[in-house]
């Protein structure tokens, strides 16, 4: 019986960790409505920690991961992270490194890792922004991992769901794009 509890407890206060950039930051929304704290919500027990930061890249990210990773112990990460590299043009094999050296880290400290994938305004040409969005594909195969491929499924070309500057949703879409990323989630989780 001891053990069951043990088990139970151990199970409440797994943590998992949100590492991103301003989409996951929830840029221009309360922070008690973006919808990695709708994920809090959904997931207590569980913790939810969100370490995103607003206009980070796979680089920033990649530096401020070891000591997440120590500090936190997650069982699960939500790689949310890229957007702000293609938005600058960044060659994506910088990014697709970045990726899959973030996924060998985490997996060393013991977390699983789900992909959060985005798109990029066409503006950036055909051949940059399919590279782009095929850099998320490639890294989730090569390492077995769970890849949601748009994060903003359903919401990015809603002009009622983003906010004036077209590139970050608004608090309308926060519970959207919970429901984007809660399946893969709990499929993780079971």
């Amino acid at each position: 019986m001891l053990a069951y509890l043990t088990l139970i407890a151990a199970a409440a206060q797994a943590q998992i960790l949100v590492l991103g950039d301003s989409i996951g930051a929830g840029f221009g929304v309360a922070e008690n409505r973006n919808w990695v704290s709708l994920l809090q919500q959904e997931l207590a027990p569980r913790k939810v920690i969100n370490a995103s930061i607003s206009g980070d890249t796979s680089n920033g990210a990649k530096a401020r991961l070891p000591a997440l990773l120590s500090h936190y112990q997650p069982e699960l990460i939500l790689l949310e992270v890229g957007g702000n590299d293609g938005l600058r043009g960044q060659p994506t094999a910088l990014l697709e490194k970045n990726l899959k050296t973030m996924i060998d880290l985490a997996r060393k400290a013991g977390s699983d890792v789900i992909l959060l994938g985005m798109h990029i305004p066409p503006n950036y040409g055909k051949a940059y922004t399919d590279a782009f969005h095929q850099t998320f594909h490639t890294v989730a195969a090569a390492k077995n991992v769970p890849l949601l491929p748009f994060l903003l499924e359903g919401i990015a070309l809603d002009p009622a769901l983003m906010q004036a500057d077209r590139i970050h949703p608004n608090e309308q879409a926060q519970r959207k794009i919970l429901e984007n990323v809660l399946p893969l989630v709990k499929a993780s989780l079971d």
